[in-house]
């Protein structure tokens, strides 16, 4: 019997309780069910597990890096400032959270399933990084509200389940006005960004012509590369507020921003460089391991997908849209960024002081991603005036959302980081408020919630999806008539395709 509690023991507490480890045996699982090889099976669970770990070797190398930019912001602006990265706050988080954020993830996708399969909600949501940022956000929230690790899971897993067949519905009919089909749907945390951006394309840009009968210039293509844009991005920011903070704290103060000080200002600023630089090493192998564990997961996922709910419509990740309006993608990166300006400018001045909100960065890595599908999705409805509004109007979002969201996330609300992407920052707020009523009153708050966002996603799907509503249709066959504006595609087959930038996990291309 000591044998038998002491076995059960060591499977719990050293297996079951280590994500990797748990990554690996679901990747086998799902792989032995779809009848893979012992090779296959073998191979693909070590890989999964490796790439857990790499995500927390980055983790490690991202809070080294951004220790010294804590300091500096603080010093030059006299604020609490963040930057959102949702690989960064996810792979710190790992360390005290992972086993949790593993069954919440596991739960979640099976209960998704479920709703999928019995709800007019159709969807199958394969975005498996954002599922695990989204899962790993709802568990820091719910365990700093002070639930325990039962009602967490549970609770975060539905919550879960409920987001990823809901907003792919909520943002069909958008989805749908540049694919001109039902063939596929977006399945990323972004989607209150490309619903605003569509709204606001289709009130501002009737007449606008579209992006893509302009040319942009060659040389903006590298910020595709999401490594050399996060490091760019990164140390421009560092040299920024090192200046800063040397003309406002002096030499004595800035140079103790680095742990081991600085010998002078050449040196002081080339540390600068070299953090910025390692930020962006940092998050290149936390994606490699994102990556490497989707290359193996979501394949399993996908297979147990495909017999629960057949026929279901693929949610997939933002840069699926990206080839139907290239233009529109970097137009959208810089009107998003610009936004994220804008909105800064207003924490400082008027939010930060009379609300306490801290300073949220704006990030090339979030804009980028979300900004080019909010272009995307601007461009749809409104052309250029739509792309470049709708956008800005995105950047505004995933500025300011964030800023709410760190009043919900206990500790991590000091990580110098958070999550960067519309859906975590007003969900995230939301559950995160309703979490704080109390043990009974929260539970039953988050219930509502999510049911409410499931109400809407149903409603929309029966009154606007199945009914064929786009939102600008009077853009649909505008080359046809010689308007100017965004025609209506066969399938995303038919328009030519561009790389996906690196560090986006490639979706599959069906289920």
């Amino acid at each position: 019997m000591n044998f038998v509690m002491a076995f059960a023991q060591f499977l719990v507490n050293e297996i079951l309780s280590v994500p990797a480890f748990l990554i690996g045996i679901i990747t086998a699982v799902g792989l032995a069910a779809m009848r893979k090889t012992r090779g296959q099976v073998i191979g693909s669970a070590l890989k999964a597990t490796l790439g857990f770990l790499l995500i927390g070797a980055g983790a490690g190398l991202v809070v080294s890096s951004l220790a010294p930019l804590g300091i500096m912001i603080q010093g030059a602006t006299g604020a609490h400032g963040v930057i959102p990265t949702n690989e960064a706050i996810a792979g710190i988080a790992q360390a005290q959270y992972g086993g949790m954020v593993s069954w919440l993830m596991i739960l979640g996708f099976l209960l998704s399933l479920v709703l999928a399969r019995f709800t007019p909600l159709h969807y199958v949501f394969l975005t498996g990084h954002h599922m695990l940022f989204m899962a790993t956000m709802l568990t820091i929230v719910l365990a700093s509200a002070g639930y325990g690790a039962p009602v967490v899971v549970s609770v975060g897993g539905l919550l879960l389940a409920i987001l990823m067949v809901s907003l792919p519905a909520l943002s069909q009919p958008w989805t749908r006005q540049i694919t001109g089909d039902d063939t596929i749907a977006i399945g990323h945390f972004g989607t209150a960004g490309y619903i605003v951006s569509g709204a606001v394309g289709k009130a501002v840009g009737k007449k606008s012509r579209s992006t893509e009968e302009m040319n942009l210039p060659e040389s903006l293509r590298f910020l595709r590369d999401s490594m050399v844009s996060t490091a760019l991005s990164m140390v421009l920011m560092y040299l920024v507020l090192a200046v800063m903070f040397l003309v406002r704290g002096g030499r004595a103060a800035a140079f103790k921003s680095f742990e081991n000080g600085a010998t002078g200002i050449g040196n002081y600023l080339m540390q600068s460089v070299t953090q910025g630089l390692q930020f962006g090493v940092a998050v290149a192998v936390i994606l490699f391991g994102v990556r490497t564990i989707l290359g193996e997961l979501v394949p399993a996922f996908q297979g147990i997908a495909a017999k629960v709910v057949p026929g279901a419509i693929p949610a997939l990740d933002a840069p699926i849209v990206f080839p139907y309006a290239q233009n529109a993608v970097l137009i959208g990166f810089m009107a998003s960024f610009v936004g994220g300006l804008v909105m800064l400018a207003l924490q400082s001045i008027w939010l930060s002081p009379a609300f306490g909100l801290a300073l949220i960065l704006p990030g090339l890595v979030p804009h980028f991603f979300t900004g080019g599908a909010a272009g995307v999705y601007g461009n749809a409805t409104g052309g250029r005036r739509g792309a470049i509004l709708g956008a800005f109007t995105n950047g505004l979002l995933i500025t300011f959302l964030p800023a709410l969201l760190l009043g919900v996330l206990g500790s991590f609300g000091d990580a110098n980081t958070t999550f960067g992407d519309a859906d975590f920052g007003w969900f995230g707020a939301l559950v995160g408020s309703a979490a704080k009523l109390g043990s009974v009153a929260g539970i039953i708050a988050m219930l509502v919630i999510g049911l409410a966002v499931m109400a809407a996603a149903i409603t929309v799907q029966k009154k606007l999806v199945e009914t064929g509503w786009v939102p600008a249709p009077y853009r649909l066959d505008a080359k046809k008539t010689g308007d100017a504006g965004q025609a209506r595609p066969a399938s995303a087959g038919s328009y030519p395709k561009i790389a996906p930038p690196q560090g986006a996990p490639k979706p599959p291309a069906s289920i």
